[in-house]
């Protein structure tokens, strides 16, 4: 099951779509998972030599398998009639090879890295480019639908990514993960699929627990440097409707949305009344022909500079003791939004071909709580110009640690800065394995 959550959310379609299908556990689901599985470098191909024709012995790179659902679905049906077609005989015509495996296993001692990176967004990805290079050996533990989202992040869930440099047509969220990805395992990067779901930060080395492991005295693996990349992730209604029109008319970040080509020239909406929104609503005028903000109370919250620029524009309209309490479209995408008024309860309908949400981020951060210094938001505080938190050898990089900017290359960029605070102090404190 797991393979299925992580090949079936970081497939182009995003991960949003696990959310909307039930795959069934069968056997014949289960073999076809475990035959398509990517093998993970740290075991079974990274250390296999072979004998070439002259008696040498060469390293072999590790072979990687790739598949996304209707392959694994397309599949196991071939086996489920093959072994229909053979009862008894207890096994699929689909061979487990010796070299394929579902899970990395659970260590019975601790299994010890240099350099530990939890998450893997830009930030982690690029972090662990940045250290393989360095010959560090990077351990890279992605997450299994950790904070809600398959690995790889935020960005498995999104459509056209246009801002990013290097892809001047655009490219789909979930597939620059899928290359973020291949570049960390190409310099030789760990990856496990599975959640850190306990750390001990105090100690050295440090201490870290698998999900699933926790109770357990002994941590399953442990390194001297950790890079915290968990990242943010937006607040949202869970409106009806919502899922069907997320990423079709429904967002959270008109900074990398609002220029998609179903938003310009059209009505929006932005649902919050403090600074967030305020900055999106005046963004989103750019493209929109109208802005309307959605308040819940009378008033906002944004600062007085930020409220009077929001009034003032002649594009925006905004809407206080208003709501939105249900996303309507065709199917496809979204074209309305019927509004409650918070104090008289009266019902109404706006033509809106958009609808940004601006209430809020949450930092994966509860992991960290009475350890690390974080905010009053949660956020992980790092010292400015520097990704070094409160702990010797801990350092933070993404949206994690970035409440302002929340963009993929901001996070790549501090996921560089990560790695090479990580080098220089590992240099520092333990030059014999540098």
């Amino acid at each position: 099951m797991s393979f299925l959550l992580r090949h079936y959310g970081r497939s182009r379609v995003g991960a949003s779509l696990f959310s909307r299908a039930v795959l069934p556990t069968t056997p014949a689901i289960m073999q076809c998972a475990a035959a398509f599985h990517s093998t993970d470098p740290s075991h079974a191909q990274r250390d296999k030599t072979s004998n070439d024709s002259n008696g040498s012995k060469e390293k072999q790179k590790p072979k990687h398998y790739f598949a996304t659902a209707s392959a694994i679905l397309t599949a196991a049906s071939f086996s489920s009639l093959s072994t229909s077609n053979n009862p008894g005989s207890g096994s699929s015509s689909i061979q487990q090879k010796s070299d394929y495996s579902t899970m990395p296993p659970v260590p019975q001692t601790p299994n010890h890295s240099k350099v530990i990176i939890i998450g893997s967004g830009p930030a982690g990805h690029t972090a662990a480019v940045y250290l393989a290079r360095a010959n560090l050996n990077p351990v890279m533990f992605e997450g299994m639908m950790a904070n809600g989202f398959a690995p790889g992040g935020q960005l498995t869930t999104t459509t056209d990514v246009e801002n990013y440099p290097g892809f001047p047509e655009g490219i789909m969220g979930g597939e620059m993960m899928d290359k973020f990805r291949e570049q960390s395992v190409r310099f030789g990067t760990e990856i496990h699929t599975e959640t850190i779901g306990k750390v001990d930060l105090t100690t050295q080395p440090i201490k870290l627990w698998r999900e699933g492991e926790e109770d357990n005295e002994q941590p399953t693996d442990t390194a001297n440097s950790v890079i915290i990349a968990t990242g943010a992730s937006a607040k949202r209604m869970h409106l009806p409707g919502e899922e069907t029109y997320w990423q079709a008319g429904i967002s959270a970040c008109a900074v990398c949305d609002g220029a998609a080509p179903i938003f310009k020239n059209k009505p929006l909406a932005v649902v919050g009344g403090g600074d967030s929104a305020a900055e999106e609503a005046v963004y989103l005028t750019k493209y929109a022909s109208h802005v309307y903000v959605l308040v819940r109370r009378d008033k906002l919250r944004a600062s007085k500079v930020m409220a009077n620029r929001l009034s003032n524009h002649a594009k925006v309209t905004i809407l206080y003791n208003t709501v939105p309490i249900e996303c309507k479209g065709n199917g496809k995408l979204l074209d309305s939004l019927q509004l409650q008024d918070t104090v008289t309860k009266d019902t109404r309908s706006l033509d809106v071909n958009g609808l940004f949400y601006a209430i809020g981020h949450v930092p994966a951060t509860a992991l960290f709580k009475g350890q690390l210094n974080l905010d009053e938001d949660g956020y992980i505080k790092t010292t400015p110009g520097s990704t070094e938190t409160n702990i010797p050898g801990v350092f933070a990089a993404g949206d994690v640690q970035d409440k302002k900017y929340r963009q993929a290359v901001t996070s790549a960029g501090t996921g560089c800065m990560a790695a090479l605070d990580s080098e220089r102090w590992l240099e520092e404190h333990f030059p014999e394995q540098h």
